[in-house]
């Protein structure tokens, strides 16, 4: 039975140092990001229950069986938010474009999913994505798909595999769905139930089970963009077209679809070896949403990343954040009297020796307690008081590496460790 104290299932607490990767993270994601002209908008976790299903499908897994939706006070249907394009869009729209305006947004966030929690997958969970909204050109898709790489490139996740495939525009839909049909219908008995359902609710999401039975007869279906018309082709062919030019290794997936209904044209994931069986890192594509209450549907092209896929994929590198010191200086008071000189001691070195973490002791503990709890801290230097240092206004100045320790004049001390500061703190 769990203890009060833990997580909840498919949750978990963050500590440093893995803090630190996922500051890592976010900074090169807006460094990058901002390189291509994106700009950081942060939405609800939560919105209207309509926003998501009438976005993503009623169809979708993550329609019929993934969402936290509740009912609040006001008796609205409501759903924390299981991916950020919806309600981006949704954001976007209330803002307002006007003909011809684009906008080029990236987010981080948390998202909840009521799924089995597994390696890199829990039910909350995080995302780092973009959207550009307005734009319906072949090269915005392909400067989508190098940005995604040059992030990545940024964060040192290499070895990952770029797949690529179009959904194709709703005109194609019926001789696509119809080519399916005809070859999955003699499969279903032998597939999953989920499967034998979407033969006539969705089918082009046999293509997208994660069952390995129904994936190994998903490899054999006909090639969707061959079925397409002569428009999805050609816009097809400039994105490759374009990715050739940008010097971007791609691979074209046939089959690939993604699990949302919102997707024309351009899709797109990148599946990295360092995550296992459920090797997905990262994806997205060209979509049109109509929103409740809208007339015209909006279109863009993003991609999202699950940040805790992305630790997992640096980590399967050797590129993790070693432990941090909870301090590089430490303050010990020995005695009443030096405890409020050791805070003011404190706030000043904080205000004049800019990147140190400096932690004062104020338990009065002993001598002894006091260097063992530094030393746990991981303080390189020590600077202690008591009333004889008052008196002399000194300070103790020990080296918790050497050991070695001098007794410096008050005045003189932050001349004194900024002469010693690489060698003290390297």
């Amino acid at each position: 039975m769990s203890s009060a104290t833990e997580p909840l299932p498919g949750t978990s607490d963050c500590w440093e140092p893995e803090v630190l990767d996922w500051i890592e993270l976010e900074t090169a994601a807006r460094e990058i990001f901002h390189r291509y002209g994106y700009a950081e908008v942060r939405t609800p976790i939560f919105e209207r229950t309509e926003v998501f299903v009438r976005s993503l499908g009623d169809e979708t897994d993550v329609v019929q069986k993934e969402m936290y939706t509740f009912t609040d006070r006001g008796g609205r249907s409501l759903t924390l938010r299981p991916e950020g394009t919806a309600g981006v869009i949704r954001a976007v729209a209330d803002r307002g474009l006007e003909q011809g305006e684009e906008a080029r947004v990236f987010y981080f966030g948390p998202m909840f999913r009521g799924e089995r929690p597994a390696a890199g997958r829990r039910r909350q969970f995080h995302q780092v994505g973009v959207e550009a909204v307005g734009n319906d050109s072949p090269w915005m898709d392909a400067e989508c798909i190098a940005m995604l790489s040059h992030f990545l490139d940024q964060i040192g996740v290499t070895g990952g595999k770029i797949k690529i495939n179009s959904r194709g525009l709703p005109e194609d839909r019926p001789q696509v769905s119809a080519a399916l049909a005809e070859y999955f219908t003699p499969h279903a008995p032998g597939m999953c139930e989920d499967c034998q359902r979407r033969l006539t609710t969705n089918i082009w999401r046999m293509l997208d089970c994660k069952n390995p039975a129904c994936q190994e007869v998903a490899a054999g279906a006909p090639d969707l963009v061959s079925l397409m018309g002569d428009d999805t082709r050609a816009f097809f062919a400039r994105v490759c077209q374009s990715l050739d030019s940008l010097g971007v290794d791609y691979e074209v997936a046939p089959r690939l679809v993604r699990g949302l209904d919102y997707y024309i044209h351009t899709v797109f994931e990148i599946t990295h070896p360092g995550l296992g069986a459920q090797d997905a890192l990262a994806g997205g594509g060209r979509y049109r949403i109509v929103l409740p209450g809208a007339k015209k549907p909006v279109e863009g092209i993003g991609f999202a990343a699950g940040m805790e896929r992305l630790l997992l994929a640096r980590a399967s590198l050797g590129r993790q954040t070693t432990a941090v010191a909870e301090a590089d200086i430490a303050i010990i008071s020995l005695g009443e009297n030096a405890i409020l000189p050791g805070l003011r001691l404190a706030q000043e070195l904080r205000a004049t020796l800019s990147g140190l973490r400096v932690k004062a002791d104020f338990t009065g503990r002993s001598l002894k307690a006091q260097m063992r709890g530094a030393n746990r801290s991981g303080a390189r230097l020590a600077l202690i008081r008591g009333d004889n240092e008052l008196a002399e206004n000194v300070v103790l100045c020990r080296d918790m590496t050497t050991s070695e320790q001098q007794s410096v004049p008050a005045a003189d001390l932050m001349a004194w460790i900024d002469e010693r500061r690489t060698t003290l703190f390297a």
